[in-house]
């Protein structure tokens, strides 16, 4: 790699966290998006939340592409063009994504959103796909999980802003009226669309332009096909299963729809668990997924990306009932924003170990620095013109994951494990209340979720040794939970309500506290002192 100095680094990295702040930023503005475009287009909830399903199902579909490309060619594309590239590359077919919206909203046809949609994600796939491994790169790799922490906290803001941008955009108020829901029309996403293309076209200009440095890697991918066979397996039955979707008359749709749903989440645990027991007799050809802890960490990054998207994406229907305060769909964005911002306040607080500072200080950083990012949420509201004064008392949800984190004392198996078990207390209170409690437990999924990803990450590449590349790549795949979980919850909510739909929370959230459980028991079996293992990172 060429020696860069240390503020060349700098600039680099600057400009490639404005990468992260936008994922962050279109994937959190979604759960206003979806709500919007349900009723603008009379869809039911099922199929509003197809552009999660379009968004998260490019992530794998990328990733995979990319997989059988190296594969096939024996060597790793994003390495032969250079991270910078692949940056850049993803960036112009977000342009394109973004671009090609407009004529989608032209055509009053919601099958072509959704092809939009999938554009634009394919491109962040590969972006992301890029994005991790270069901030690495940019400095002492021994201090490369800090650049990711910090990173990670620009993509939260992202998140936080999001919501509350693309409702001034799209309804011309962040409170808007009846009237103004009303008034906005197809011209208003064409405004939003044209200024995502030209922001994502000015930072691949800039990156062009930036001087950075090349990344390259000698080892080379490992043949590993029996994997490549698994992972076609998974990508065969949901294309057969969506296929048998479309075909259904539109009278038949709604439980049959369901069913397929439950098929593909089903089907895609299977073959994964049926992998890692064919592996554990035979690992010849199996790669990173000899390793019981990848398969089943794959799970709970599918589990995991699952129920953070699926909350908030549901949310917004969830609060147009009476029961949790009949809003509108401008009304809403304060409380997506709290729960993007959820994530941002619980990252926060994880990057608090990047400072080199006594244990007092940190310790006492580690209560203020969420508090802190909780203010920052509050303030971007009231700037806003938000009304903020019912969102106090949410500082009890932040005070019992401070709990936690100190709890956990910073070990990756018992912070997923207390975690786990609290998103279940959490979704089972929203269950069984309504009002602000119901709401706020729900909301605090997002703190939950927050840095659950370190953890699940730092669990499952564990002793793969060489296989620790390929192994990084199968996790990112599993992003494909976010095109699958929200879209069933939002069928079980069109054939029950959406309030009772929140269950399927709560079963994603005891498998992740079951992975915490069980991988523990693997580990240490191959001998791993897992009190002492690191987590880093973010999501």
């Amino acid at each position: 790699m060429e020696q860069q100095s240390s503020k060349s680094y700098g600039s680099a990295l600057y400009t490639l966290a404005m990468v992260f702040f936008f994922w962050g930023f279109l994937a959190a503005s979604n759960g206003v998006f979806i709500p919007f475009c349900k009723t603008h287009f009379d869809l039911t909830q099922f199929e509003s939340q197809l552009i999660d399903s379009a968004f998260y199902g490019a992530y794998f579909i990328g990733s995979l592409l990319l997989y059988l490309y190296s594969t096939s060619v024996g060597y790793d594309f994003l390495n032969k063009i250079g991270y910078k590239k692949g940056i850049i590359y993803g960036l112009l077919v977000s342009v394109a994504g973004a671009l090609l919206m407009i004529p989608a909203v032209g055509s009053g046809q919601y099958v072509f959103i959704l092809l939009a949609f999938f554009v634009i994600a394919l491109g962040f796939s590969l972006q992301q796909t890029a994005a991790n491994p270069f901030a690495v790169a940019l400095g002492d790799p021994a201090t490369g999980m800090h650049r990711l922490n910090l990173t990670g906290g620009v993509n939260s803001l992202g998140t936080t802003l999001g919501p509350i941008i693309i409702t001034l955009v799209l309804f011309g108020a962040v409170v808007a009226t009846p009237e103004q829901i009303a008034a906005a029309s197809t011209g208003s996403i064409n405004t939003l669309y044209l200024i995502l293309a030209g922001v994502f076209l000015l930072v691949a200009g800039i990156f062009s332009i930036r001087n950075m440095p090349r990344v390259t890697s000698d080892e080379e991918p490992e043949r590993s096909g029996k994997a490549t066979r698994a992972l076609l397996a998974i990508t065969g039955v949901i294309i057969v299963l969506s296929a048998i979707g479309k075909l259904l008359p539109e009278s038949e749709t709604g439980t049959t729809t369901l069913i397929l749903l439950v098929v593909a989440l089903v089907s895609v645990i299977l073959i994964l668990i049926m992998s890692t027991k064919a592996a554990q007799k035979n690992s010849s050809g199996w790669g990173a997924m000899q390793y019981p802890q990848l398969t089943l960490g794959m799970i709970a990054i599918f589990v995991y990306v699952g129920v953070e998207v699926t909350i908030q994406s549901n949310l917004g229907a969830l609060l147009q009932t009476p029961e949790f305060g009949g809003y509108n769909e401008a009304q809403i964005s304060r409380y997506i924003s709290l729960y993007w911002g959820s994530l941002m306040i619980g990252r926060w607080m994880s990057a608090v170990t990047i400072f080199n500072v006594s244990k007092g200080t940190r310790t006492i950083l580690s209560v203020v620095v969420p508090f802190l990012a909780f203010g920052v949420v509050l303030l971007v509201n009231y700037i806003s013109g938000n009304v903020i004064e019912d969102l106090f008392v949410y500082a009890i949800c932040i005070a019992i994951l401070i709990a936690i984190n100190f709890w956990s004392q910073g070990k990756p198996a018992k912070l997923l494990m207390g975690l786990g078990l609290l998103g279940m207390i959490a979704m089972v209170i929203g269950l069984f209340t309504a009002g602000k409690v119901g709401l706020f437990a729900f909301i605090s999924g997002g703190l939950i979720c927050s840095i659950m990803w370190s953890s699940i990450f730092a669990l499952s590449i564990t002793g793969l040794g060489k296989y620790t590349s390929q192994g990084s790549s199968l996790l990112i795949m599993m992003i494909l939970g976010g095109a699958i979980i929200p879209p069933l919850q939002g069928g079980l909510a069109d054939f029950i309500d959406i309030h009772s739909s929140y269950w399927v929370a709560v079963a994603c959230f005891g498998y992740l506290a079951f992975f915490a459980w069980k991988v523990s028991g693997i580990l240490k079996k191959q001998g791993y002192d897992i009190e002492n293992l690191e987590a880093g990172g973010g999501h």
